[in-house]
């Protein structure tokens, strides 16, 4: 059983925190589904305000679903399309405040408000993306974002 020590005080805190922790769980371990399933875990379980944290995995061209927690979720998300699809073409993160106000948002969970979402990268080619929705209207912010992008670092180098 993994027992971490994740701050409860600032968000760069919770964040060097959670990046210790994801490391410590992907060490060694080759298989991606393995790893994102247990990064999914854990950031269901640190982050606060979530109602989906999980991974989408670039498969053919597309999104694929990956390991999640939360609701049953969209499983295929063309490039371009939604805020996922938008992060994978772009190779950008994507901080939505308002989902409601993004054009073309795929709605997976009607209760989601607003949405994180980070692409993994490694040598130049998008291999999924992090995906983390609110029912908070403007949950997430920038330390969210370098926060999450520090962890997709570490997972480029783990999938």
């Amino acid at each position: 059983m993994y027992q971490f020590d994740i701050s409860s005080g600032s968000k760069a805190d919770l964040y060097h925190d959670l990046h210790a922790a994801l490391d410590a769980l992907t060490a060694g371990e080759a298989d991606a589904v393995a790893n994102m399933a247990n990064a999914s875990a854990l950031l269901w379980q640190y982050l606060p305000d979530l109602n989906w944290a999980g991974f989408y995995r670039m498969v053919a061209g597309e999104l694929v679903l990956g390991p999640f927690q939360g609701k049953a979720a969209c499983i295929r998300i063309p490039l371009g399309k939604g805020v996922c699809g938008t992060a994978a073409a772009s190779g950008e993160t994507q901080v939505v405040a308002d989902v409601h106000a993004f054009p073309g948002h795929i709605a997976c969970d009607a209760a989601s408000r607003s949405e994180l979402v980070v692409p993994i990268v490694r040598d130049g080619a998008v291999l999924g993306v992090i995906d983390l929705d609110s029912p908070e209207p403007g949950r997430f912010d920038a330390e969210d974002a370098a926060g999450c992008e520090a962890l997709a670092a570490l997972l480029s180098t783990r999938l």
